[in-house]
């Protein structure tokens, strides 16, 4: 079998947030999905993550997509736009070329794209049918552009119902938890057609945390999340990605 060397760019969709561990550090999907794969192959692969909270879907592919590249992967995963898809002016169509763009030079590279959307949290969400309306476009928008460019690897999760329960979310409601983050590993690893590890559809709930009365939440997330918007600062503001510094390797457990 050839060697994997696999690369993922994104925002804090794709670097783990929600997915907190004990050290401090996030971990998310992509961290999962590699260890997932290497256990899968029975072998280690090479993995970089330069994902970066926060961030639109234009400055992820200005900023990450050709460091990502230079790297000479046979794998790169992409999601972007939720960020954007907040933003009520924000054009479906500009988020949609970036995805187009992106194919466009995995092409030329002859990198394998793995092409995800992110998962529905509208109905926790103030504003939710506007979020749910605008998240439906631009998702039909993007799999028009893939055409039936069947060589492009789909993990789609903006469709999966089950994954809209709250009990795959955090305290924010805008990001996923563990539970989360291993439904959506799971559904990449089988979109690849490698073994997906036992129970990592469906994890046990986590254990029930105080649920966030109203005026909490929007002092805690809402309203901080607002004054971003207001100044013009993103969370990601300042940050390196975790795995930015070139591969590093991820072996078989």
């Amino acid at each position: 079998m050839a060697s994997v060397r696999f690369v993922a760019i994104g925002d804090s969709f794709t670097e783990g947030v929600g997915d907190e561990q004990p050290d401090g550090h996030v971990r998310g999907w992509a961290d999962l999905t590699a260890q997932g794969w290497a256990r899968s192959r029975g072998e280690s692969i090479e993995y970089a993550n330069l994902a970066i909270r926060g961030k639109l879907v234009w400055p992820i592919v200005e900023q990450q997509l050709e460091r990502a590249l230079a790297l000479e992967p046979t794998h790169l995963s992409f999601n972007g736009g939720g960020n954007d898809m907040l933003r009520p002016r924000t054009s479906i169509a500009h988020i949609a070329d970036a995805f187009s763009q992106v194919l466009r030079r995995c092409d030329e590279e002859g990198v394998t794209l793995l092409l995800l959307s992110g998962a529905n949290p509208s109905a926790q969400l103030p504003l939710s049918r506007v979020i749910q309306r605008r998240g439906d476009l631009m998702s039909a928008a993007v799999v028009e552009r893939l055409g039936e460019r069947e060589d492009v690897v789909r993990a789609l999760n903006w469709p999966d119902a089950e994954l809209s329960d709250p009990s795959f979310w955090s305290e924010d409601r805008l990001h996923m938890n563990a539970r989360g983050h291993h439904r959506v590993a799971a559904r990449v690893l089988d979109a690849l057609g490698e073994r997906v590890p036992e129970g990592w559809w469906s994890l046990p709930e986590l254990p029930a945390s105080a649920q966030l009365a109203r005026g909490e939440y929007f002092r805690e997330h809402l309203g901080p999340w607002v004054k971003r918007r207001v100044t013009r600062t993103s969370s990601g503001d300042g940050r390196e990605p975790k795995f930015g510094g070139g591969w590093v390797e991820v072996r078989p457990d």
